[in-house]
């Protein structure tokens, strides 16, 4: 089952939070990034999909952490799909494709024509579920990231 995560699932999301995390060698902070999800949720500056195993119902196994905002490009509203995450002990059965599914769900809903995702070159399961679901991988623009001392 997946559905939208509310205050309530904090606990669960915190834990495969910090596994994503770890994907990307952050190291752990659990009360850290458990107050930024609660942050976003509270303050209606993410949505968060959250995803329920169908044999044990009140275990979370992945989610998804989408983020609405604007293209001038486009001059139009898009979805970010900043965080993907399934956990490893459960993957390759479809909950990261649910997730996307519900992701598109969300666009749709909000009329939106447009997700927007990174991941890392490294990371080529993810990239062949984005291929697999239909995204295009950007060969026109580059990423560049500027770091605030």
């Amino acid at each position: 089952m997946i559905r939208r995560a509310t205050i309530k699932d904090l606990d669960q999301l915190v834990i495969l939070f910090d596994k994503y995390l770890a994907f990307y060698k952050k190291p752990a902070n659990i009360e850290s990034q458990k107050s930024y999800l609660k942050e976003r949720i509270e303050n209606n500056e993410a949505i968060l999909f959250i995803a329920f195993d169908d044999d044990i119902k009140d275990k979370a196994i992945g989610f998804a952490l989408i983020y609405p905002t604007f293209s001038s490009l486009l001059l139009s509203k898009i979805l970010i799909l900043n965080d993907l995450y399934v956990d490893i002990s459960i993957r390759k059965i479809g909950i990261g494709q649910k997730l996307i599914l519900e992701t598109i769900a969300l666009a749709k809903e909000l009329n939106l024509n447009l997700i927007r995702l990174r991941t890392a070159k490294n990371n080529v399961i993810a990239q062949e579920l984005y291929h697999k679901m239909g995204f295009i991988r950007d060969e026109f623009q580059y990423t560049y990231d500027f770091k605030i001392k």
